[in-house]
């Protein structure tokens, strides 16, 4: 082979290698992103023409599911009572890309793609029938959606309900929401108008204000530094610990005062169980610089603050549904701190974050990792998958978690009458947090969970930008929400 040959040979040679590489990175390292590329007009009208599977409450409600259409696409995304179940399904558009919801944490296997299905794919093509996506069975509650929603009404908020034993969410509400029908609609023009109505300002309706969204917690957040203490061996319920009618801030004149009489306790001190029934501010804020950061700060990370929380969803199948971190401040001054424990200052949590904290004082101190799916079905009714509970943290003792839920229970039965329940004992929490120019505004809050003594589900409320304490604004919808659950 001569000199001319060989570099012929060589080059060939070469070009075929690149158009090897090229073809591989194309079908296999950027197929996701090629396919999500909204200019793919191949993609748009594969996905869109695709029987998308259903997703359906716990009772079998259906949220969303496909129906056929006379027109280019084939099937129309479809979603029954649309604004009650948004946060939970998200929205599947012919113009966006679903980002959010169970649409886009299960929107491989919804659309019959993921590798789970790859034989229905393969009896599809065989038959000539049309390949159908899995179904989401969730583990909502459409009653209590309904209750929740109708609590909210037009107030910016949002509610969450757990079971407590399983960490399976009941209700995940978030107001004001809006219409996914509006977003799948074939028409592009008025989809790309509702989006953009939608999705534009800081309060858009878009945002799950459950998970998505970040409030500081207020007063609710003394559970967790009361949980800090017990675990410490050095406080009890009657223990007595410094109050006073006002406290100054370390190393600042700012002073500190209580929203109730009773929380400035007897000449200076109060009971750890009075100070969580009446909500002492001078008292929690004296015991968060008492434990030091440390002690809070680990405790709070126990109980999910600080990491990004998955509900549902892996790469493998969509984008995965998370839950923004919760934040508590890293290694702050002691006036820094002391805001920090009565949920002030720097910080913040979700609703979510918050029922999760509800719900592992009512389970023994067990952190169950929250989900949404209870099991997904192929179009033959066999199951794919089923969820099954996980722990994610042992956060404290069964003793601190029966000190804590007694304390919780005088939140009701001695500060909070109006949260009561004729024959259940009801273990709550109520925060008032201030928010706004000056302190103008306040996001009210409650979390709890009942039945006290035999805890079937824990719930947390958020009513943001409020004029009232927690106790008004959240309290009844929390106590509304119980009802319904227990009397199921």
């Amino acid at each position: 082979m001569n000199k001319y040959l060989r570099q012929l040979f060589t080059a060939v040679v070469a070009l075929f290698v690149i158009l090897g590489l090229s073809s591989t990175i194309i079908m296999a390292v950027r197929a996701n992103a090629l396919n999500n590329d909204p200019r793919n007009a191949r993609s748009l009208y594969h996905q869109l023409g695709a029987y998308r599977g259903a997703i359906l409450a716990s009772d079998g409600t259906v949220m969303a599911k496909s129906e056929p259409v006379n027109d280019a696409f084939k099937y129309l995304r479809t979603y029954s009572n649309g604004p009650l179940y948004a946060p939970v399904t998200g929205f599947f558009s012919i113009n966006q890309t679903a980002d959010r919801g169970l649409e886009a944490s299960r929107s491989m296997l919804l659309n019959g793609e993921a590798d789970s299905l790859i034989w229905q794919r393969a009896k599809a093509m065989l038959t000539g029938t049309t390949n159908q996506g899995a179904s989401i069975e969730t583990s909502i509650d459409p009653k209590l959606q309904q209750v929740a929603y109708d609590q909210l009404g037009t107030r910016d908020g949002a509610a969450v309900a757990i079971e407590v034993n399983t960490g399976r969410i009941l209700a995940m509400v978030s107001t004001p929401s809006y219409d996914p029908n509006k977003l799948a609609t074939h028409d592009t023009k008025a989809a790309s108008q509702a989006y953009n109505e939608l999705s534009a300002g800081q309060n858009s309706p878009l945002i799950n204000r459950a998970t998505s969204q970040l409030y500081p917690p207020g007063s609710t957040f003394k559970t967790i530094v009361a949980s800090a203490a017990l675990e410490t061996g050095d406080y009890q319920t009657d223990t007595k610990i410094p109050a006073g009618a006002s406290y100054t801030l370390p190393g600042t004149a700012t002073q500190l005062p209580n929203d109730e009489a009773q929380g400035d306790g007897v000449n200076g001190q109060i009971s750890l169980q009075e100070a969580v029934a009446w909500s002492s501010n001078t008292a929690f804020a004296q015991l968060g610089v008492k434990l030091g950061a440390s002690k809070v700060s680990d405790m709070a990370t126990k109980l999910g603050f600080g990491s990004t929380i998955t509900i549902d969803g892996t790469e493998s199948t969509g984008t995965p549904m998370t839950a923004t971190a919760s934040t508590f401040p890293s290694d702050p001054a002691d006036d820094k701190l002391a805001l920090a424990s009565i949920g002030q200052g720097d910080t913040t949590a979700t609703p979510l974050q918050m029922a999760m904290v509800a719900q592992a004082i009512a389970n023994n101190g067990k952190l169950m990792q929250p989900t949404l799916v209870d099991r997904v079905r192929a179009a033959d009714l066999t199951v794919l998958s089923q969820t099954k509970p996980q722990t994610m943290a042992n956060a404290f003792s069964k003793d601190s978690a029966d000190k804590l839920t007694t304390m919780m229970e005088s939140v009701v039965t001695e500060a909070n009458p109006q949260l009561a329940i004729d024959g259940i004992k009801v273990a709550a929490k109520t925060g008032t947090a201030q928010i706004g120019i000056d302190n103008s505004a306040i996001d009210g809050w409650v979390i709890g969970f009942a039945p006290a003594d035999d805890p079937q589900i824990a719930v947390a409320v958020l009513v943001h930008n409020t004029d009232v304490y927690g106790s008004l604004a959240a309290g009844p919808i929390m106590r509304a929400m119980m009802q319904e659950a227990l009397q199921q």
